[in-house]
């Protein structure tokens, strides 16, 4: 019998893990998470969730995330932050963050910031694979206010092979998404 019970119970632990696992691959592709991210982090959420319950407590989770690199501080700004995302992922106000709410977290801050090689793979699309754009191709393929504010912000194109009002949208993509301000 004692032998019967422990199998039952490893077959329901592993049955628990292969969804858990399904569940996991089908987030990550929903959600446009690489697996080396899923991966980062399943470990930082299971290296802070000491007791295996796969729950975080408020000051696990904001551990979690700063070691992910959010600037949550104790200063008030930090905690008003902290506040934001908790209400984010415990809406319910239990004092505590599932890894599905995590993730499902995670992967809209993330979804929603492009990458300085995105933008600039648009704009070579928009530039007809030149490596400049002209204002006129920037005025025909954007919203005005958008295109006005591309050409205004975007220095001159110097490559050998510019034009006469050559836009240089390398620059620009990377200073926008850089550390500078434009």
């Amino acid at each position: 019998e004692h032998i019967r019970v422990g199998w039952e119970q490893l077959l329901t632990t592993i049955a628990r893990t292969i969804n858990e696992v399904e569940n996991q691959v089908l987030t990550r592709d929903a959600k446009g998470i690489t697996q080396d991210q899923m991966n980062e982090f399943r470990n930082s959420f299971n290296h802070f969730d000491r007791d295996h319950s796969g729950r975080l407590g408020p000051e696990e989770f904001k551990a979690c995330l700063i070691s992910l690199g959010y600037d949550i501080g104790n200063d008030p700004q930090g905690e008003a932050e902290f506040a934001r995302i908790m209400s984010i992922v415990d809406p319910n106000r239990l004092g505590l963050v599932t890894f599905q709410a995590f993730i499902d977290f995670v992967s809209r801050e993330t979804a929603d910031t492009d990458t300085a090689d995105q933008v600039m793979a648009s704009f070579k699309i928009l530039a007809g694979d030149k490596n400049y754009i002209t204002s006129d191709e920037l005025r025909r393929e954007l919203p005005p206010d958008q295109a006005e504010y591309c050409i205004a912000r975007m220095a001159p194109y110097m490559g050998p092979d510019a034009v006469p009002g050559a836009l240089d949208y390398m620059s620009f993509s990377t200073a926008l998404y850089g550390e500078s301000d434009l």
